[in-house]
This record gives C-alpha cells, structure tokens and sequence, in this order.
C-alpha cells in the first residue's frame, strides 16, 4: 500500500494524497474528474480544541497535470469544523490554486516554466 501512496505523489498534489480521499472519478473521452473530500483529521494547531466536524465547504474545481492525453480537473471539498466551547468555525488554510487562475500551483509553475522557450 505504501509504494501505491507513493506513485500517487507523483502523479497527484502530494498534499492531496495525505489529507483528502478520492471518493469518485469520471473519465470522459478528453476530460478526468477526480473528486476528493478533506479528511476527518483536526488541524495540529487545533489538536488542543475540541472541534465537531460540520461538513464541508463549497466545492472547488481546479485544473491540474493532462495525464494520458485527458485534461484533469480535480474536484475538492474542504472540511469545516466548529469549536464546541465558542462556536468559531475552523478550517484549514490550503493554497490549492495558483493566484489568479484555477490550476494547482504546480500546475501553474509547469506552464510558466515552458512558456519562456
């Protein structure tokens, strides 16, 4: 199993293999849909806080890496917690996309990357 999350690091945001699960993926002829959802672990910086799980965010939909020549759009929902003792909503601070597009900053450095040749 570990040498699959590791070839997943390669192939995907390595942030996304450690803190979401893929819950779906839709191939169509030129385009992949992979859908992730946050995991159900509390932030470290929140480990002392007694936080609830209160579903998620609005999904985000970011471009990512074409992989086998089909243009990859990864589908992510953040979780959202609630402090029990002051009712304050956290979440964590993910920089998913580049700023200024909809691609993952990975993504965005690639493309910026071949267009100085």
């Amino acid at each position: 199993m570990d040498n699959y999350l590791e070839l997943l690091k390669l192939i995907l945001p390595e942030f996304l293999v450690e803190h979401f699960d893929l819950k779906n993926s839709i191939i169509e002829e030129e385009k992949m849909h992979l859908f992730f959802d946050e995991r159900n672990s509390v932030p470290t910086k929140d480990k002392e806080r007694i936080l609830i799980s209160k579903g998620f965010l609005n999904e985000v939909t970011i471009q990512d890496f074409p992989l086998r020549g089909k243009l990859v759009y990864l589908h992510i929902k953040r979780r959202r917690w609630t402090d029990k003792n002051t009712n304050e909503i956290i979440q964590r601070d993910w920089n998913l996309i580049a700023q200024g597009t909809r691609m993952t900053l990975e993504f965005a450095a690639f493309l910026k990357e071949i267009n100085r040749y």
